[in-house]
Protein backbone atom coordinates (compact mmCIF):
# COMPACT_ATOMS: atom_id res chain seq x y z
CA UNK A 1 0.00 0.00 0.00
CA UNK A 2 1.24 3.46 -0.84
CA UNK A 3 1.02 5.92 2.05
CA UNK A 4 1.74 9.64 1.83
CA UNK A 5 1.98 11.75 4.98
CA UNK A 6 1.29 15.45 5.23
CA UNK A 7 0.60 17.92 8.01
CA UNK A 8 -2.55 19.96 8.42
CA UNK A 9 -1.00 23.14 9.89
CA UNK A 10 -1.63 23.48 13.59
CA UNK A 11 -4.18 20.70 13.67
CA UNK A 12 -3.34 17.19 12.58
CA UNK A 13 -1.45 14.70 10.47
CA UNK A 14 -3.07 13.41 7.29
CA UNK A 15 -2.22 10.06 5.71
CA UNK A 16 -3.43 9.40 2.17
CA UNK A 17 -3.53 5.66 1.53
CA UNK A 18 -3.83 3.81 -1.76
CA UNK A 19 -4.05 0.00 -1.48
CA UNK A 20 -3.27 -2.30 -4.40
CA UNK A 21 -6.87 -2.22 -5.63
CA UNK A 22 -6.44 1.48 -6.51
CA UNK A 23 -9.05 2.83 -4.11
CA UNK A 24 -8.18 5.76 -1.90
CA UNK A 25 -8.79 6.59 1.75
CA UNK A 26 -7.28 8.91 4.31
CA UNK A 27 -6.66 9.00 8.01
CA UNK A 28 -6.60 12.31 9.86
CA UNK A 29 -5.17 12.18 13.37
CA UNK A 30 -5.42 15.24 15.59
CA UNK A 31 -3.55 16.17 18.74
CA UNK A 32 -6.37 14.95 20.99
CA UNK A 33 -6.18 11.40 19.61
CA UNK A 34 -9.34 11.75 17.53
CA UNK A 35 -8.97 9.89 14.24
CA UNK A 36 -11.04 10.42 11.12
CA UNK A 37 -11.26 7.79 8.43
CA UNK A 38 -11.99 9.48 5.09
CA UNK A 39 -13.32 7.43 2.16
CA UNK A 40 -12.78 9.08 -1.22
CA UNK A 41 -14.94 8.89 -4.34
CA UNK A 42 -13.40 6.34 -6.76
CA UNK A 43 -14.34 8.59 -9.71
CA UNK A 44 -12.70 11.66 -8.14
CA UNK A 45 -9.93 10.82 -5.69
CA UNK A 46 -10.07 14.30 -4.13
CA UNK A 47 -13.75 14.21 -3.15
CA UNK A 48 -14.59 12.61 0.21
CA UNK A 49 -17.67 10.39 0.12
CA UNK A 50 -17.78 9.75 3.84
CA UNK A 51 -15.89 10.67 6.99
CA UNK A 52 -16.01 8.43 10.04
CA UNK A 53 -14.84 9.96 13.32
CA UNK A 54 -13.26 7.60 15.85
CA UNK A 55 -12.50 8.32 19.48
CA UNK A 56 -9.04 7.09 20.62
CA UNK A 57 -10.39 3.82 22.06
CA UNK A 58 -12.37 3.13 18.88
CA UNK A 59 -9.30 3.76 16.72
CA UNK A 60 -7.37 1.30 18.92
CA UNK A 61 -10.11 -1.31 18.51
CA UNK A 62 -10.12 -0.87 14.73
CA UNK A 63 -6.33 -1.15 14.59
CA UNK A 64 -6.53 -4.35 16.63
CA UNK A 65 -9.12 -5.80 14.24
CA UNK A 66 -7.01 -4.94 11.20
CA UNK A 67 -3.76 -6.28 12.63
CA UNK A 68 -2.63 -9.51 11.00
CA UNK A 69 -2.13 -11.21 14.38
CA UNK A 70 -4.50 -10.28 17.22
CA UNK A 71 -2.97 -9.00 20.45
CA UNK A 72 -4.24 -12.13 22.22
CA UNK A 73 -2.19 -14.33 19.85
CA UNK A 74 0.91 -12.14 20.15
CA UNK A 75 0.62 -12.16 23.94
CA UNK A 76 0.31 -15.96 23.98
CA UNK A 77 3.47 -16.23 21.87
CA UNK A 78 5.37 -13.91 24.24
CA UNK A 79 4.19 -15.90 27.24
CA UNK A 80 5.36 -19.12 25.58
CA UNK A 81 8.80 -17.60 25.02
CA UNK A 82 9.02 -16.32 28.60
CA UNK A 83 8.13 -19.79 29.89
CA UNK A 84 10.89 -21.28 27.73
CA UNK A 85 13.35 -18.82 29.25
CA UNK A 86 12.21 -19.84 32.73
CA UNK A 87 12.82 -23.49 31.83
CA UNK A 88 16.36 -22.63 30.78
CA UNK A 89 15.69 -23.44 27.14
CA UNK A 90 17.31 -21.36 24.49
CA UNK A 91 14.92 -19.39 22.26
CA UNK A 92 15.83 -19.08 18.61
Amino acid sequence: MQVDRSTVPGRAVLYHCRPRDGSRFGIVGDRDGIQQLVIYDPADGDTPLQTITLEPDEADQLAQLLHSAPIRDRLAELERRVNQLGDGRRIV
